[in-house]
């Protein structure tokens, strides 16, 4: 297989030759019209679940596991944090130990997950900063119950959200922080003071900014504001076109500067579901003709129904950026943050590992025309 096309990072025009799923040559051609982008596999570090598989669900197994990677990598996501909300204390135990079993026995899985992302149960109750967390399970911060968590995920759990407004909150960011988690502020109603100590705690991310939220907040004085102006803050947006209208998704990318921005999906098991009623455990969920998802009856977000293929156009046609800063996103901003290896030029050698994609200023997503992880061709697992 030959793949022609441009570096997103250098604008250099390549050829990349494939044999038997690795990377045989590598070189550079002339410049030619409606060559394709190549970039590395995106990384999204919030995947409540896709395809069905929900990474809530206590009878989570490594074939669900396996299913969400496949169907992610897709749409050119090769790499994800498995993401745990609000659940019953034996649920995140054995949903956390189910994750780190599946990623030590299996090459792909272990390949793919890049650390757990616990989001609750350590969160607000009140209705909008909630969001879709069943409340049954909402309860305050308890670090010997966070270590039981990371023992289970043998040392997976990378991030945590949670509500720096809550009885002993503080104390508990500080504590995960020097256990090299990063504490990321979201699901709160938190006074722009409580932030502010979040930071100084040692909080180094903003979950889903603007998102599980209140739906009216003081004019001036407020959360919002607060995580926005603070430059040690990193924050993840979600630019679905459904969960912040273009205007603000172009002020957070002025004010936060791309360098703090990560693209994520938050995408839920219920992606792609038919349009009605459907369950989140037991939140009664819309699935919207569009696409997007709602907690019924109300007119708060439930999760998300796309992808970072949309994310990604979504993104460029709102903030004019170029496709190079937007790919860096999701790419080399959420691995910075994890502390992964950075991602360059493939080399011959290498099992291929590449997406190939088209971008049109009218489509709400980009267009994939290969995706190629770990030397497997994943566009036959699209849903």
């Amino acid at each position: 297989m030959r793949i022609e096309g441009i570096w997103y990072k250098s604008g250099s025009s390549i050829s990349i030759e494939v044999q038997g799923g690795k990377i045989v040559s590598r070189n550079p051609i002339p410049f030619k019209p409606n060559l394709p982008w190549l970039s590395p596999g995106f990384v999204d570090i919030q995947v409540n679940g896709y395809s069905g598989f929900d990474y809530s669900n206590p009878s989570l197994n490594s074939d669900h596991i396996k299913s969400i990677i496949r169907a992610l990598a897709a749409k050119g996501t090769f790499y994800h944090c498995p993401t745990i909300i609000t659940s019953p204390p034996s649920t995140i135990v054995n949903n956390c130990a189910t994750i780190a079993r599946a990623a030590t026995n299996d090459r792909l899985i272990g390949k793919a997950l890049c650390g757990i992302h616990i989001e609750g149960p350590y969160i607000s109750s009140e209705d909008g900063p909630r969001g879709a967390h069943d409340p049954h399970f909402i309860r305050n911060p308890e670090y010997d119950e966070f270590s039981a968590w990371q023992d289970a995920a043998r040392g997976m759990i990378k991030i945590v959200t949670l509500a720096p407004e809550l009885p002993g909150a503080l104390s508990f960011i500080e504590r995960i922080t020097q256990d090299g988690v990063i504490a990321s502020i979201g699901h709160s109603a938190a006074s722009p003071e409580v932030i502010r100590d979040a930071v100084k705690a040692g909080a180094r991310l903003s979950t889903h900014l603007g998102n599980g939220s209140h739906s009216m907040v003081p004019r001036l004085k407020n959360y919002l504001w607060e995580q926005l102006a603070d430059d040690e803050l990193s924050a993840s947006i979600i630019a679905d076109g459904f969960h912040l209208p273009d205007a603000v998704l172009k002020v957070i990318a002025r004010a936060k500067g791309l360098s703090r921005l990560i693209l994520i999906s938050d995408v839920a098991h219920l992606a792609g579901s038919p349009t009605g009623i459907a369950h989140w455990g037991s939140m009664e969920v819309e699935v919207h003709p569009d696409g997007h998802l709602g907690l019924a009856g109300t007119q708060f977000l439930a999760g998300a129904g796309h992808l970072l293929d949309r994310d990604l156009a979504q993104f460029i046609r709102a903030t004019s950026v170029s496709v190079s800063q937007a790919v860096s996103l999701c790419t080399d901003n959420p691995r910075n943050l994890l502390g992964l290896r950075a991602v360059d030029l493939p080399k011959p050698g290498e099992a291929a590992s590449i997406v190939a994609f088209n971008l049109s200023p009218s489509a709400p997503a980009i267009d994939i025309a290969h995706s190629l992880f770990e030397g497997e061709d994943m566009t036959t697992y699209a849903t």
